[in-house]
């Protein structure tokens, strides 16, 4: 018998926002895979670890997932995690993988999980709160109302195009062009709010453009909205 791949959300920060079902998953399985050099470094761990302290005692295995832009070593890397995951699902046990936020909200994660789904394994995903309902709830402000469209954007590439949908935008990681976000926001006169570190202890909560600093951070969240 094969092992079974979980995909497991674990909210965006706050370790009390993570699901009765990703705690579950996590106790009851004993190897755990999270993106990155070294697994207690990263973000996701230290998340799920805080929920779920006997995460200490289980076998790791840290997954490097590189933040690069070149295509090509991007699947090289992607394939490579899928291996690394196969190997042990090939001897029957379990790979827990944790993810920020929710696995189908541009999640690295699926990259992975469409691979070792490809080669006849099994793949459940568990759902996690996606860092934008997280920080509309911090903000505690709606995202949506009657008949507005929501734009979930990750990362602003024609900042005049983008940033004139209609309704409510989500700008998700726009730190490397924060500064000429912020100008158009101010420019376009729209109600914005943003959260960075959202649920973390570092967070951060700026309620205007003009207070949105130029040196944000990656997990920087902008909520843009239409003036009425």
């Amino acid at each position: 018998m094969n092992g079974i791949l979980y995909g497991v959300g674990v909210g965006p920060g706050d370790p009390e926002e993570m699901t009765l079902k990703a705690v579950r998953t996590i106790r009851e399985n004993d190897l755990i895979a999270v993106p990155g050099e070294k697994a207690e470094d990263t973000v996701a761990y230290k998340i799920a670890v805080q929920a779920v302290p006997e995460l200490r005692e289980k076998e790791l295995i840290a997954v490097p997932m590189p933040m690069i832009k070149d295509r090509e070593l991007i699947r090289k890397s992607h394939d490579e995690a899928a291996d690394q995951v196969e190997a042990y699902l090939k001897r029957g046990r379990n790979v827990v993988f944790l993810t920020l936020g929710d696995p189908t909200i541009y999640s690295t994660y699926m990259y992975v999980h469409k691979r070792i789904k490809a080669r006849g394994y099994e793949t459940k995903v568990i759902s996690g709160i996606p860092s934008f309902c997280a920080a509309a709830a911090c903000l505690d402000i709606s995202l949506t109302e009657w008949n507005e469209e929501l734009h979930v954007i990750p990362a602003v590439h024609n900042i005049e195009q983008e940033l004139n949908y209609p309704g409510t935008r989500v700008l998700m990681k726009s730190a490397r062009k924060i500064g000429q976000v912020k100008e158009k926001l101010i420019r376009d006169q729209a109600e914005v709010c943003m959260v960075e570190n959202c649920g973390m202890d570092t967070q951060r909560i700026f309620r205007s453009a003009q207070e949105i600093p130029e040196d944000a951070g990656y997990y920087s969240l902008i909520i843009a909205k239409e003036t009425k």
